[in-house]
């Protein structure tokens, strides 16, 4: 028999914490579950949850916070695959929302968190807030780099759009309206750029 020399990359008992709960929380709601259930999920026990955090509500931001880092690196891949050219970055942002919004298990953690959390001085808003904030600021820069005269009102219709196919997924499935979300932002980027580019 053969011992394979490459080792796994060893996973701190706190990321495995985190990555149950992110897990849980998709599948059964952040209300839903308890600290025993994601300290059995991440094969540790509560002592060691609140080792590292000191109650769910700081596992909680500490979840969506690795989200929002997620996006981080989404947002990269953009500037990587089309360096310079705000108008190619911008379809591509469409193209990935519309695979995503395709998949049976699409699931946004942050408007999730959102619905869930309602008492807005959950430590979990703060960090909702600000991810939906630099969220708009980016989508609105790849508006400016494409050369769309009013930036902010296409902005805010995509993110609107999005929200919107989100909800209608969860109603109608992926076949439902939510399926020709990227053919509607298409529309709403010609018509609000006046650009021939975006066209097919």
């Amino acid at each position: 028999m053969t011992t394979d020399s490459r080792k796994q990359p060893r996973v701190s008992p706190r990321d495995r914490l985190v990555e149950a709960a992110r897990q849980l929380f998709r599948r059964h709601g952040i209300r839903g579950i308890g600290v025993d259930a994601i300290a059995d999920a991440a094969s540790s026990n509560k002592m060691t949850l609140y080792r590292h955090f000191n109650s769910k509500d700081e596992l909680i931001v500490e979840c969506l916070q690795r989200a929002g880092m997620e996006m981080d690196g989404f947002w990269r891949e953009l500037e990587d695959a089309h360096p310079g050219d705000g108008l190619a970055q911008l379809r591509a942002w469409v193209r990935r929302i519309a695979e995503h919004l395709g998949d049976d298990d699409c699931h946004c953690e942050m408007m999730s968190a959102a619905v869930q959390l309602t008492d807005e001085d959950h430590p979990g808003r703060s960090v909702i807030r600000k991810f939906k904030d630099a969220q708009r600021d980016r989508v609105m820069e790849l508006c400016r780099k494409a050369g769309v005269a009013n930036a902010e009102l296409l902005c805010d219709t995509l993110l609107l759009l999005i929200e919107g196919a989100r909800v209608a997924q969860q109603s109608s499935g992926v076949q439902g309206p939510s399926a020709r979300f990227a053919e509607i932002a298409d529309a709403a980027i010609l018509s609000l750029s006046g650009s021939s580019a975006v066209r097919r």
